[in-house]
């Protein structure tokens, strides 16, 4: 794996791990940027510490996105934009599996990232929004051996606080990359038809995960 693919599958990881792992009640009044820059050192320091997680134990990483990220994150919507257009299509048991296999996936994909986390520290750059903005982006960086590498977060602001529905990895959104995969998918066998291809996909991503 080349160093430019391995630092994209590192901070793809860790921008979904720094979504957020602080307590719903904090999150409310805390500033976005403050947000990603206290999780982002949390999540790293407990990444490093914890040897099964950095080894790509699946119980572990899942248990990671369920208990500190998912309640944290708008993946309704985030899996709604990867769908596009047909997503109001689907019906609510289409749509449920949907979300179920999008987040499988991204775990999957991902997980063996987390071997790579050394030294690395994330630099948040000034917030350019206004008080009153209810959707903003947070920029970062991560910092470790070499250049340093773009990684920034769409938020929007809810009730219980900021949450995140995109990020952009060394300058490509995630959302939209999914969205030209899923477009394919659906315009060629419909929305059965790319529930299929996630199910075949994450579980060729599991049966590799347990030959290694």
């Amino acid at each position: 794996m080349n160093r430019r693919k391995l630092a994209h599958l590192f901070t793809a990881f860790i921008g979904a791990a720094l979504l957020a792992s602080a307590p719903l009640a904090r999150a409310a009044d805390e500033a976005p940027d403050m947000l990603i820059k206290r999780v982002s050192a949390e999540v790293l320091d407990n990444i490093k510490a914890d040897k099964s997680v950095q080894a790509g134990d699946m119980s572990k990483v899942i248990a990671l996105v369920d208990s500190q990220i998912m309640p944290n994150v708008n993946f309704t919507r985030m899996t709604a934009a990867a769908v596009g257009r047909n997503w109001r299509q689907a019906s609510p048991e289409q749509q449920k599996r949907l979300q179920d296999e999008f987040k499988t996936l991204l775990v999957r994909t991902y997980s063996g990232a987390l071997a790579q986390v050394k030294d690395q520290t994330v630099n948040v750059k000034p917030l350019r929004a206004a008080p009153t903005d209810t959707e903003v982006t947070v920029r970062t960086e991560v910092l470790g051996r070499g250049d340093p590498i773009q990684l920034d977060y769409r938020m929007e602001k809810a009730a219980t606080g900021w949450k995140i529905y995109d990020l952009n990895v060394l300058g490509v959104w995630l959302v939209e990359t999914y969205r030209t995969q899923f477009a394919q998918e659906i315009s060629a066998k419909g929305i059965d038809g790319l529930i299929a291809s996630l199910v075949q996909r994450n579980q060729a991503n599991a049966g590799t995960a347990k030959k290694s």
